[in-house]
């Protein structure tokens, strides 16, 4: 599915050593998401934001989103006819959303909505 465009779940793990460099000293991968080349990881302290850029991929551009930095967020749930779920999150000064993901049916929204909660509400 994620020749489509839509976001699919990574293992935590995997993701958390994959990109051990990126986190600080610590930080814990809660969630991690593959969406064609980029990958979207929900630690403990932020949103991370990995965008593959370019024919090849080699340039990465790496944008982290602290949790405290989020307005608030939405989630559309998958239905009958339209299989993909939505999240969309708005950044502090920003009028519309800032971040804007589509999940694939098979990846629990709920999950998501439950990381976002748990780190955005305090």
């Amino acid at each position: 599915m994620a020749l489509f465009g839509n976001a699919h779940t990574i293992d935590p793990m995997t993701a958390q050593q994959d990109y051990a460099r990126l986190l600080g000293h610590g930080e814990q991968v809660q969630a991690a998401f593959l969406l064609i080349r980029d990958t979207m990881l929900f630690t403990d302290r932020r949103l991370v934001l990995v965008d593959k850029q370019g024919i090849t991929g080699k340039k990465v551009e790496y944008h982290s989103v602290p949790y405290r930095s989020i307005t608030h967020f939405a989630v559309e749930t998958a239905g009958h006819f339209d299989l993909d779920a939505e999240l969309k999150i708005w950044i502090s000064g920003t009028p519309l959303p800032t971040i804007q993901k589509t999940f694939t049916k098979g990846v629990d929204i709920y999950e998501v909505q439950a990381i976002l909660t748990q780190y955005v509400a305090r």
